[in-house]
């Protein structure tokens, strides 16, 4: 275990639930104005906390605290998508996916971007423990969407010379660059255009 995993395991349950708001707190002033122009002051106002003392005493440094902002944005993403790509494995649940991406993007009149990829636009040049922090991120992401894969290939739907690997990054891959013009131009187009690039790319390996 990390020594911040071991950290948590420490903790009183207050403690916890305070650590949890103090990162709750960054993560979300962070993805509104990014983690360079976060300062201390709007994290400790966004989460309710009195003094600076207070939030290092569960954090060294603010890289640390970035640390659990990958962390907590890692795990609420997957959370959101975890009830479908825990299911996906069929055509009919690929497009399912898909629909729900880019209907959670015109809810949030697409502003934002993935919280993962802001991130990783911002840190991944300037912080090595960050990037690797945010490569473990995406792996957990691209594997389940490779296991889906795996699965329709293993009941025959997808035939052997399909690179479940290859297509499942592929499609992270499209879905990033989507999020990030869904963003710029302000709707869905490009997003929709480039999942169902990638849906019918899978499809040419669909056994009939």
């Amino acid at each position: 275990m990390s020594s911040s995993g071991t950290e948590r395991r420490r903790l009183t349950a207050k403690g916890r639930a305070t650590r949890h708001r103090i990162v709750a707190a960054a993560a979300a002033v962070m993805y509104e104005h990014g983690v360079a122009r976060t300062s201390t002051e709007q994290i400790l106002e966004a989460a309710q906390v009195t003094s600076p003392s207070q939030m290092y005493h569960y954090f060294e440094d603010k890289r640390s605290l970035i640390q659990a902002v990958i962390e907590y944005q890692t795990e609420h993403v997957l959370t959101f998508q975890r009830p479908l790509l825990r299911r996906l494995d069929s055509f009919e649940a690929l497009e399912g996916w898909r629909d729900a991406v880019v209907q959670a993007q015109r809810a949030r009149e697409c502003q934002g971007g993935c919280p993962i990829g802001s991130l990783a636009g911002e840190l991944s040049d300037a912080d090595p423990q960050a990037r690797a922090k945010l490569a473990e991120g995406y792996a957990q992401w691209e594997g389940a969407i490779r296991d889906g894969l795996a699965s329709m290939q293993k009941r025959g739907e997808l035939n052997a010379e399909a690179d479940t690997g290859h297509l499942a990054l592929a499609l992270l891959t499209a879905l990033q660059g989507g999020l990030l013009m869904t963003q710029t131009r302000r709707d869905t187009t490009a997003l929709e255009a480039v999942l169902n690039a990638m849906i019918d790319r899978i499809r040419c390996h669909a056994v009939d």
